[in-house]
């Protein structure tokens, strides 16, 4: 049950696209994935046949030159509600991949994003560090200038597709006058001294592989470094405000797939001879969630069409993944509650559901940094105020 949108045909057409992709190629490979603790490598190169990864990519790279962000936001939505949040094409495509889309020299573009949009190369981002959260300015990995290359040491954690990068963005300090001189450096699979520790277990989202990295002495070359050895933080700072996006559009899929299935599961479900959809208490809840749904949706999409034109700006994307991962983990709570018992079962996707949802307040910045973002907009600084 959707409300319903504004979308062109063509957007109409490739959800049909994306559905199928999904119904065929990652709902059957769900179960076994969850377990075993990964997707299969082979899911990237066959969404990669498909167009599916780096839509927005120039044609020369093997793209599609799909500048609108709704037919990346459209294939998350058929992931989530088919497949499941765990396959992170998204951190692929929409995440990680504009820092070399964005800051990449053409001969950078030319090495790295071909293998990004055919699947063959899979993609991470390594900021978190132990100790660090979400504060980027407390980053200690460093890179060194050696002059015909650079010197990297340091640790990372929590890194998602950890375990299956290929080509991993690494942010690291660079040694210049500012505190938050950064550089963002492509480190490669196989380059001397970058290893991989624990594939971390988590609560939720099991197929999602997370991990510990480690670079120690890592030789990276000159033309790995991308855009400017000191600008690092500023390129992060800039490309947060579409990764908020990617985790509001997921945890709304994520919610209204939810609220669909317990829909369906209250009509069915019977308690003292009539459905439990018939009491007034799951009338009441079921009216309640649909209202915050569809009032959520319409800013995500609103959103998404001023991230299309460029002018989504930090404030606003704090905002909407503060509300949206709230409303996510609020509906899931609320529909698991409906279920009753059988909410508590794995064999109900609900209570995987449930698990998968609670890490949305925490990354891409938690639910109180967004606050933080949101309240010095206001003008509500300390430092700007005494």
């Amino acid at each position: 049950m959707l409300p319903r949108r504004i979308f062109a045909t063509e957007h109409d057409i490739f959800r049909d696209t994306a559905r199928r992709f999904v119904q065929a190629e990652v709902a059957p490979h769900v179960d076994r994935w969850r377990e075993q603790g990964h997707v299969d490598r082979d899911i990237f190169r066959k969404a990669g046949a498909e167009g599916l990864l780096l839509m927005w990519a120039e044609e020369e790279y093997g793209g599609l030159g799909l500048s609108d962000l709704r037919f990346d936001q459209i294939l998350q939505e058929e992931v989530i509600r088919f497949g499941d949040p765990g396959f992170y094409q998204n951190l692929h495509s929409q995440v990680v991949a504009p820092y070399i889309g964005a800051f990449a020299t053409p001969e950078q573009k030319r090495r790295f994003l071909p293998g990004a949009v055919s699947g063959e190369s899979i993609l991470a981002l390594a900021m978190t560090e132990p100790g660090t959260g979400s504060d980027l300015a407390a980053i200690r990995t460093k890179a060194e200038d050696r002059g015909d290359h650079w010197l990297l040491n340091g640790s990372k954690t929590y890194i998602s597709n950890g375990m299956l990068a290929d080509l991993v963005v690494v942010a690291a300090r660079t040694g210049g006058d500012s505190p938050r001189s950064m550089g963002l450096f492509v480190v490669e699979r196989g380059m001397e001294g970058f290893t991989r520790g624990r594939k971390l277990k988590k609560l939720g989202l099991p197929m999602q592989d997370t991990a510990e990295l480690f670079f120690t002495d890592v030789r990276v070359p000159k033309e790995n470094l991308l855009g400017r050895p000191d600008e690092g933080f500023l390129y992060m700072a800039k490309n947060l405000a579409n990764e908020r996006l990617q985790v509001a559009i997921g945890s709304l899929a994520h919610a209204q797939t939810a609220f669909d299935l317990t829909l369906d599961f209250i009509r069915e479900r019977r308690v003292f001879g009539k459905p439990v959809g018939s009491f007034q208490n799951s009338r009441f809840a079921m009216a309640e969630m649909r209202v915050r749904l569809d009032a959520a949706q319409a800013f995500l999409d609103q959103c998404v069409l001023l991230a299309n034109e460029g002018s989504l700006e930090a404030p606003l994307a704090a905002e909407v993944k503060l509300l949206t991962s709230e409303v996510e983990n609020d509906v899931i709570d609320a529909c698991l509650q409906l279920h009753g018992g059988a909410g508590y079962m794995e064999e109900y996707r609900i209570a995987r559901m449930y698990a998968d949802a609670r890490v949305s307040r925490i990354f891409a910045g938690t639910s109180e940094i967004m606050k933080e973002i949101v309240g010095r907009a206001l003008g509500l600084d300390e430092r700007k105020m005494q």
